[in-house]
This record gives C-alpha cells, structure tokens and sequence, in this order.
C-alpha cells in the first residue's frame, strides 16, 4: 500500500534526480551524458601546422571537476529550483566556450605563429550537452518566464568572442586570415539561395494557382517537381554542364550573359529545380484546404473571383504555404554549398577546400556559418508562419 493510498503514487512520490516535472527529465539525462563524456576526453589539439597531425591537450585536473560539477548541474537545478534551470543550462554553455579560450591561449604560447589550436572531440560533446540542456530547461519552463533563462547564455558568449578570449581557437585564426575572402564567399550564398528562392517563387507560385482548381495537372505538376528533388543534388549539377555548355556555344550572346556549363548559370537553374516542390506541394495543399463555407460566403457577398482571390483564398492559405517556402529557403542553404563543386562560390569553397587539405578549421569556416544562417531562416519564417497563422486564424 503506498503512503497516499493509490497503487504506485510511493514510486511516483519517491525522490529521485531524473524525476524531472515536465516530462524532461530523459532529456536533461541526455543533455548530461555528453557533458560528463566531454569533460573528460581531450578537449584542444595543437598542431604545428594547419595540415600536420598533433597532439591531444585535456582539461586540467580542476577544469575536469569543475567541467563534472557543471554537467550535472541542469539536471539536479531542475529537481531543486525548475525555475532556474535555463541559468544552469546557459552557464555550462558559457563555461565550455571560456575553457576553450583558455586551454587554446595556453597551448599555443611559446609556440610558432602557424600553431593552431582546434577544439577537441571533448569540446563539441560538451556544447552537445549543454545545447541539449537549453532546451531541455526550455521546455521544462514553456510557460513562465523564467523560459528566457535557457537564453542567457548570448551575451556573455558574445562578450567573450568580442574581448578576443577566443582569439587563439583556430577557427577564428582560418577566418581571420580569409578576411574579405570569407565575407565575399558569405555574401555569394546568400545570392545564391535569394536568387534560387525567388526565381522558384517566380515560377512555383502561379503554376501551384493554376494546378489548385486543377486534378489532372496538379499531379502532372507535382509529379514532375517530385521526380526533381529524388536526383541527388551533385548528380543534377552535372547533368546541366552539357545542355547549358551547348546552349552557350550555340547562341554566344548567353556566354556574354554570364551562362554556361560551370558556375552561376547551372547552380541557379539547379537550385531553382530544387525549391520548386515544397512551394508547389504546399501551395495546392493550402489554396485547395480553403473551407468551402468561407467560399460560398464570399460568393454569398458578391465577390468577384479576383476579389475572391485576393481577399479570401491567398490570405487564409499563407500561412500554410509560407510553411513550404520555409522548408525550400532551408534545403537551398545546404544545395548552395554543393554548388560551390562547379564553380558558383559560395561557403561550400571552405568546406571542400577542407576536404581536400584535411584542413578541418576550413570546414568549420564554411560549415557552421552554413548551419546557422539555415537555423536563422528557419526560425525567422517560422515565426512568420505562426504570425500570419494568428493574424488569419489558420495556421500549419
């Protein structure tokens, strides 16, 4: 018999550190596992050079027990104080990017100017833990607002890379000596899938109008925007050197234009191809899932088709729509960066020339920027989603 008379509320009612309010507790667990791991494996490998091999540096014996301290903090704050888990969650953050800064300033002194310093496999599964402990806090405090503290990690973050605490890591030493370089290549991407998207939306949008009232070729159209995406993205890019290498030949003022078999020309055509299915797919889903009665009752008021158009279909089908221009906005981030293979620039530069130096610090330099400006789209047409939902009351 337990203590409240109902079987099983001892073992519920039972102390236990996972037993986390919220149901987060697994991910809090999650989110220690690799800290406690990380704290303990090697945490900076120096090498004499970018290219040559090196040698594995790990904590020192206090940095591992502060390093063990901070990783069970999230989960024991979450039993004992849930309101201030995001502040734990965010300090192990902050702590992992200080000791990087300072195990990295204390490999390479005295060593030679082209020493580099890069985080060790103990760095990345300590940031895995931590990031995983911010959201694990930010679910555990959705509803209050205290949920900001998972956030607090930003600005003391920010202030470390500004003060150049991190200015010995050798990612920020790769991108340094880029300079301009790196900036260019940024710049070039995000041309890339602006052009990519608009052209897509150019094309996608009236065909998903016309294909929405129409059975037959809404699968024609779909199918065919579907066969598109199942080709690899390096696949599609070669198969467009020949025509377009042809077409250019045959007509030279297209080879005045800037098209050709290599660089922009393919890589915006194949981008273009790629974007085409979410916006179609979800653009007849959304134009077709309009309610009837909201129809007949714009009818009902004398609404013309374009006013019908207008005023009803296209702004009760944004926000899910928008949906699928979100998902195209993403998958373009990670096709750019392919397209870098033919010529057409772009982060995807850093990260192949990092495959063929097994220059690491070089993939960093393409891959993560890559990686955050596909979290930032996301999560700004997200929002964008969920306010034009609200704004309508129609969401995805």
């Amino acid at each position: 018999m337990s203590v409240s008379g109902q079987p099983g509320a001892g073992v519920r009612g039972a102390y236990a550190p996972w037993s986390v309010p919220g149901g987060t507790g697994t991910v809090l667990v999650l989110a220690t596992l690799p800290m406690l791991a990380g704290t303990l494996l090697p945490w900076v490998l120096l090498r004499p050079n970018r290219l040559a091999p090196g040698d594995s540096l790990r904590l020192p014996p206090a940095l591992v027990g502060a390093g063990l301290l901070l990783a069970a903090l999230p989960l024991l704050t979450a039993r004992l104080f849930p309101r201030l888990t995001g502040l734990a969650a965010s300090l192990a953050v902050v702590a992992g990017f200080w000791a990087l800064g300072t195990q990295t300033q204390a490999a390479v002194a005295g060593q030679a100017p082209f020493a580099r310093a890069s985080a060790a496999s103990g760095v990345w599964l300590f940031w895995l833990g931590a990031g995983i402990a911010t959201y694990g806090a930010g679910l555990l405090t959705r509803s209050r607002p205290e949920r900001w503290l998972a956030w607090a990690w930003g600005p003391p973050v920010a202030a470390l890379f500004l003060s150049g605490h991190l200015n010995a890591w050798s990612v920020l030493i790769e991108g340094r000596s880029e300079g301009p370089r790196w900036v260019q290549e940024l710049g070039q991407h995000l041309r890339l899938v602006g052009e990519g998207l608009g052209l897509a939306l150019l094309i996608g949008v009236p065909l998903a109008v016309w294909a929405s009232g129409r059975e037959r070729a809404a699968g024609t159209v779909l199918g065919a925007a579907n066969a598109v995406q199942t080709l690899p993205s390096l696949a599609l890019l070669g198969l467009l050197i020949a025509p377009l290498s042809a077409l250019a030949n045959a007509f030279p003022a297209l080879r005045a234009l800037g098209i050709s078999g290599i660089g922009v020309a393919p890589a915006l055509t194949a981008l273009t191809l790629y974007a085409l299915l979410p916006i179609l797919r979800n653009g007849v889903v959304a134009l077709r899932g309009v309610p009837s009665g909201t129809l007949d009752a714009a009818r009902g008021m004398g609404m013309t088709p374009a006013q019908l158009f207008w005023r009803v279909r296209l702004p009760l089908a944004l926000p899910v729509w928008l949906s699928g221009v979100r998902q195209a906005a993403v998958l373009l981030v990670g096709v750019a960066a392919v397209a870098a293979l033919i010529g057409a620039g772009g982060l995807g530069t850093y990260i192949f020339k990092g495959l063929q130096s097994a220059a690491t610090d070089l993939i960093l330099l393409g891959a993560v920027p890559a990686a955050l400006l596909a979290l930032g789209l996301d999560a700004a047409l997200r929002g964008l989603e969920r306010l034009l939902g609200r704004h309508f009351g129609r969401g995805p």
